[in-house]
């Protein structure tokens, strides 16, 4: 699976992106899906993941109410709709897939495929 994340840019706080993430690969459907962040000299941290199925979305606490993650199956694509941008959400987002669903979506380690990346950055 071969993973392409676009839609990062810079904005104003409390504004709006909406990143996108194409997948290459016949079993798109099956894979869970999650987007992940990663500041400079930080950890690379779960910001939202989606179950094949599309059912209970996943959510860090920082994004709960802000970020909406969903999936199009038809088109390979996952996106993530952030509204009320903060400084704080700049990053290189990521998003990653993986076969298996263990439930564990917050954890990084569980996704096999990684996207190459896209920058978001929010000023105040």
């Amino acid at each position: 699976v071969q993973l392409q994340a676009s839609g990062g840019g810079l904005v104003q706080a409390g504004g709006s992106l909406r990143l996108s993430c194409a997948a290459s690969g016949r079993a798109f459907s099956s894979y869970v899906m999650g987007w992940f962040r990663q500041d400079p000299g930080k950890e690379r941290e779960s910001v939202a993941a989606i179950s094949w199925s599309g059912g209970s979305p996943y959510y860090a606490d920082s994004v709960k109410g802000r970020f909406t993650i969903s999936r199009d199956n038809a088109k390979n694509t996952v996106y993530l709709q952030m509204n009320s941008l903060k400084p704080e959400d700049t990053a290189v987002y990521y998003c990653a897939a993986v076969s298996r669903d263990s439930g564990s979506y917050y954890n990084k380690y569980e996704y096999d495929y990684w996207g190459q990346g896209t920058q978001v950055t929010v000023s105040s």
